[in-house]
């Protein structure tokens, strides 16, 4: 029988990260997945979300910061090495696929000893979001991952991203003051953090088997590097490589 898995990979271009990172739900796997992740510096925003009412393009660009899409919905967040990413990939269908992914971050803080409360798309130490969600389903089973601010400063988040809309609709980020574990004064580094996740993970999900990343893994992660992540328009607007 398959058991539950946790991948092992980096990649240093974060587009090709998320790319990975669709692939291990395109894949189809048979047993839960986890990965953990950590990008330079970028702005991500969710499938739906127009960049020019989520990011300050133009801070962006002064400063070199790409500006990129994921494939799942959920708000727009700043990554850098300070901010780990963790991907949860469930097989079939899942009634609370968020509820799953928040009892894994809400188990993972309160490990580093940690208070936290569940709230509107994310974890929250007092009134500061420590941790963003966001879901991505597809036939076979969902993906759900979250941000953890380990020591990315506040500040960086706000040069970035704009302010809430005068005009709210749908799919814009919903605003939240943020604050990482160091700026609670939990001064751990990503090893020990990374550390906290995995025990987390696997007293929710069994015993994790690491491993490489597998060939189809890869060759969906290829795919999706054509069709999407390395096709300027999919991050620009969220439109796919035309079929040659």
């Amino acid at each position: 029988m398959i058991g539950p898995s946790e991948v092992v990979a980096a990649f240093d271009d974060p587009a090709d990260n998320l790319a990975f990172d669709e692939a291990l739900l395109r894949a189809a796997p048979e047993a839960p997945v986890l990965w953990i992740w950590r990008n330079t510096d970028c702005v991500v925003v969710g499938r739906g979300q127009k960049i020019e009412r989520e990011v300050k393009a133009d801070v962006c660009a002064s400063d070199g910061v790409p500006v990129l899409r994921r494939a799942s919905g959920g708000g727009t967040v700043f990554h850098d090495p300070g901010n780990l990413n963790i991907t949860l990939v469930l097989p079939g269908p899942s009634d609370r696929p968020l509820e799953a992914l928040g009892e894994l971050m809400t188990a993972t803080v309160a490990e580093l000893g940690l208070p936290s409360r569940l709230g509107d798309r994310g974890l929250f130490v007092g009134d500061a979001k420590l941790c963003g969600f966001a879901v991505f389903r597809t036939r076979t089973g969902l993906l759900a991952h979250s941000t953890l601010l380990v020591s990315t400063a506040a500040e960086r988040v706000g040069r970035y991203l704009t302010s809430a809309p005068a005009d709210p609709r749908p799919l814009d980020s919903h605003r939240s003051r943020v604050a990482s574990l160091a700026e609670h004064g939990l001064r751990k580094g990503v090893a020990e953090v990374t550390a906290a996740v995995r025990v987390a993970a696997a007293a929710r999900l069994g015993e994790l088997t690491t491993r490489k990343p597998s060939a189809g893994e890869l060759e969906w992660q290829r795919s999706l590097q054509h069709t999407r992540y390395h096709y300027p328009e999919w991050h620009a607007e969220g439109a796919q490589r035309p079929a040659s």
